[in-house]
């Protein structure tokens, strides 16, 4: 793996769940890189190399996934709720010295990302999510062609060990169903065996599981908690237009209610992978973007 990063530094923070794994690269203004599922930090590799120009880039692997900890799950599912795993977040940064930082958040990296905005408003200074609504949005905007799309939602939440041993007895075939799915013109096959090593542990599956439970469950708590304390940040979306986001749902209309601020953003001509699909075009936007 240190070899498909060369040129990353590579690193970890202790925390009360286990260590927490990432990778720097870069100097400038600081961005906050987070990951989707089934994937880690190696899905930034090649948006990483170029944003490192101009930035400096934080990757890490969220709690769950890739060298990260990776916990029991609790019976309320708290300890993969996304204010959980934003805290982990704040750690890192706090171990580089970071106060103030930008985020750019991808599929499920883009919820903790939303969580850590609303969690620690002082340290964020702008958000972008990549190919996702909010999650409460989502669910309660649910329909035949969403749960069709994007079917795991409802089967990863199912009771352990249901979705785990399912899961457990093909990891192959999930990983590649999901990339076929979701992949667009992205060429998933180049990393392939390095996702499937890091995802094909029976506590990586498990913790994967929960990550999505705590999305179906505490999650909707915290964000009817606070739902109606508006971010003062500015927000930029930016979807696939060959996914299900854009199928289903209307994404600026979607985040414009979570801000006082801009909310801007557009289709890009990809898939779900956007920073493996279009990391050219995804540079260009985010750097149009970030502080």
């Amino acid at each position: 793996m240190n070899n498909m990063m060369c040129g990353f530094k590579e690193d970890y923070i202790t925390t009360a769940i286990g260590q927490i794994h990432f990778y720097t690269i870069g100097s400038g203004p600081p961005v906050l890189l987070l990951h989707g599922y089934p994937q880690f930090s190696l899905m930034w590799k090649e948006t990483a190399l170029i944003l490192s120009q101009s930035y400096k880039a934080i990757i890490p692997d969220l709690r769950g996934y890739g060298n990260s900890a990776t916990p029991r799950g609790l019976d309320d599912h708290s300890n993969y709720s996304k204010r959980a795993m934003a805290l982990d977040m704040v750690q890192i940064m706090d171990h580089l010295g970071i106060k103030k930082f930008s985020i750019v958040g991808h599929d499920r990296g883009g919820r903790v990302g939303h969580r850590l905005s609303r969690d620690h408003r002082d340290r964020v200074k702008a958000l972008s999510v990549l190919d996702i609504c909010p999650t409460l949005d989502m669910y309660e905007a649910t329909n035949k062609e969403f749960a069709t799309g994007y079917f795991h939602w409802f089967f990863l939440i199912q009771d352990s060990p249901l979705p785990e041993d399912f899961i457990g007895r093909n990891p192959r075939l999930w990983l590649e169903t999901c990339f076929i799915r979701w992949s667009g013109e992205f060429d998933y096959r180049d990393k392939f065996e390095a996702y499937l090593e890091k995802f094909s542990r029976k506590e990586t599956i498990h913790a994967t599981c929960e990550d999505y439970r705590a999305s179906a469950s505490i999650d909707l708590e915290h964000d009817k908690e606070d739902i109606d304390e508006k971010l003062d940040i500015p927000i930029q979306v930016l979807w696939g237009e060959k996914g299900v986001i854009n199928k289903c749902f209307r994404p600026l209309d979607c985040w414009g209610k979570y801000t006082t601020k801009h909310v801007e953003g557009e289709a890009l001509p990809c898939g779900h992978f956007i920073p493996e699909d279009a990391p050219r075009l995804l540079s260009k936007k985010l750097s149009e973007f970030l502080f």
